[in-house]
């Protein structure tokens, strides 16, 4: 790999050598290097571009990081992900995108992930979408993120986005069973043109299934967000969904919170705020001898961390 391509895959999933545990990294829309452990297996699609990853049942204190990186303008990455998490299993999973677009033609990256979680396994997800370059092309994003949790399974997710994309539309949707838990923080932050799109839907189907879903986000400049999140209430269930955003220049971003109940024991909270940073938030810290735009980007890093 180039400077560029280890930078990338060190900001994209923490990888500054060769990581510890099973890894597969993807580089210009091919294999670029794959590790597998005795509990992980990682195992190449024959039918599509993608990849399975098995973990065993039981399998504690792993992890396994699968990021893709693009470094050549032009080029269009699709890639189908399943993830099978055996019963009892307690695993990280790191994944993340990071293109560097250095011409006048749109590079891309579309992933589709679908996780199984048996019954009482653990997840912890990370994933982190970047993007640089220093010609006219664009760069495009576009994740899709399958959920079904069985009895007893927990997901957390915390995605990220900050810097760099031109267009997304991220989806997720699940299915969660009997006292199974979804956990979901995203971070958002769009600026210029740019454009994001953000499409959780979640059935709580089980017996005191849960699900939290949290979205923060901070659009500047002329970009566009638009935010949606649905939750249906199917058992006696927990759910609640929050989106806040800060709207910067000329900005624009709308959030749909929606709520179904579909049975009476179920508890449904929704929440969202928009707004613009406070005025006293800014003259306190320029007391402290910040200037309006020093002091903004603390706001904002604050709101994002």
């Amino acid at each position: 790999m180039n400077s560029i391509e280890q930078n990338l895959l060190a900001e994209v999933a923490d990888i500054h050598k060769v990581p510890e545990g099973a890894y597969n990294i993807r580089a210009n829309g091919k294999l670029d290097s794959r590790n597998t452990t005795a509990n992980i297996d990682i195992v190449t699609k024959e039918d599509k571009s993608g990849i399975d990853i098995i973990i065993a049942p039981g399998t504690k204190n792993e992890s396994v990081h699968i990021p893709v990186i693009i470094s050549q303008t032009g080029l269009s990455d699709l890639v189908y992900n399943d993830f099978f998490i055996g019963e009892d299993a307690d695993v990280t999973i790191v994944a993340g995108c990071g293109i560097h677009n250095s011409g006048d033609k749109t590079s891309g990256h579309d992933g589709i992930h679908t996780f199984h979680l048996a019954k009482n396994s653990k997840v912890k997800y990370i994933e982190k979408h970047v993007g640089y370059g220093d010609g006219n092309g664009k760069n495009i994003m576009n994740p899709t993120t399958i959920v079904e949790l069985d009895e007893g399974a927990y997901l957390e997710m915390e995605t990220s986005q900050i810097r760099g994309i031109d267009s997304t539309n991220r989806i997720t949707r699940a299915k969660v069973s009997d006292n199974a838990t979804l956990v979901i923080h995203e971070k958002l932050m769009t600026h210029g043109e740019q454009f994001a799109g953000t499409e959780f839907s979640v059935d709580l189907d089980g017996v005191g299934s849960s699900a939290n879903v949290v979205s923060r986000s901070v659009a500047k400049d002329n970009s566009k967000q638009k935010f949606l999140s649905a939750i249906n209430g199917n058992n006696s269930c927990n759910g609640h969904t929050e989106c806040d955003a800060i709207i910067m220049d000329n900005a624009k971003v709308t959030a749909i919170p929606e709520l179904t109940a579909n049975h009476i024991d179920a508890g449904l909270i929704h929440e969202a705020a928009i707004g613009k940073i406070a005025g006293e938030q800014l003259i306190k810290l320029m007391t402290l001898g910040l200037t309006e735009e020093e002091a903004e980007e603390q706001i904002v890093n604050g709101f994002l961390k």
